[in-house]
């Protein structure tokens, strides 16, 4: 992912949280619809989507390219909501790869107390944190902070009030979808500290086997199977828990089904781009050889 940043792009964020708390993926302020047009040919797409499937770009940013003259089809400038084909050219301007350059992609370090979106029930929310006073000092990018870079940066995916760790916030669609999409199965890893009963007991030496079975794979959580987890012991107190679905304050209710408390919990990995040693607080830039 380019780390180059001369100026944000002016769409508004291509995708939010669901308003159910989970990490699914959510668009918001998609482009005006333009009346559907009848096109009896087989695989006939829109063609912001057939931009989005080849992995290019989210569709909104597909429709800012269409709409700005940047893609054509067998050399003829696409219109808003053109179908294509299978069979159709499909060709961008450089100066849609010159627009994407510009966006960043930032990864902080969330303490307690932030809200990952929008500001609620008097909690600031997280992006407030991006700040040139709380970039990481050994963060390498040559990306030079500005203000403008806060326009249209999202959040991908949840970190509740009450947890820390990783959290990945982007003005690049693609890396939303990766993240968040509905398709998605970038996985996600925590740390999770936990009692269960005593206070003071061992925990992992009291807490039955099959419990710790139910926790990789059968509990329902909202009426719906859980995928398949990783979760094994790392420490007496600490589980280590790698998902690659993301519901509502999910840890914490598996936790509960099976009688377990979290008392902490921290978010380290999201797919091939760990915490790290970054300070609680701070943030950097996604470096050009990470990926997600």
């Amino acid at each position: 992912m380019s780390e180059a940043t001369r100026r944000p792009t002016t769409g508004i964020r291509t995708y939010r949280p669901a308003a159910d708390g989970s990490d699914r993926a959510i668009p918001v302020k998609r482009a005006p619809e333009v009346e559907a047009r009848q096109d009896d040919r087989p695989g006939a797409i829109r063609i912001n989507k057939r931009i989005a499937d080849m992995g290019l770009c989210s569709r909104r940013e597909a429709d800012e390219w269409v709409e700005n003259g940047w893609v054509t089809v067998n050399g003829e400038v696409a219109t808003m909501g053109q179908n294509v084909v299978p069979g159709d050219r499909i060709e961008i301007d450089q100066k849609a790869q010159d627009r994407q350059d510009q966006q960043v992609t930032i990864l902080l370090h969330k303490p307690m107390g932030y809200v990952s979106g929008q500001a609620e029930d008097g909690h600031e929310p997280a992006v407030v944190l991006i700040t040139n006073e709380n970039r990481w000092n050994e963060d390498r990018s040559k990306t030079r902070f500005n203000f403008s870079q806060l326009k249209g940066l999202a959040p991908c995916g949840r970190l509740d009030i009450d947890s820390v760790g990783l959290l990945v916030l982007t003005q690049d669609g693609r890396v939303a979808r990766q993240i968040i999409g509905e398709d998605s199965e970038v996985d996600k890893e925590y740390l999770v500290r936990v009692t269960f009963g005593d206070r003071d007991v061992d925990v992992q030496s009291v807490f039955p086997e099959e419990k710790l079975a139910l926790l990789r794979h059968g509990l329902s959580l909202d009426e719906q199977p859980l995928k398949p987890a990783q979760v094994d012991w790392q420490n007496p107190e600490q589980l280590r828990f790698v998902l690659t679905e993301g519901k509502k304050r999910q840890i914490r209710r598996m936790c509960e089904l099976v009688g377990l408390k979290v008392v902490g919990l921290k978010r380290i990995r999201i797919g091939g781009v760990t915490l790290g040693n970054l300070p609680v607080g701070q943030w950097r830039y996604l470096a050009a050889h990470e990926s997600f």
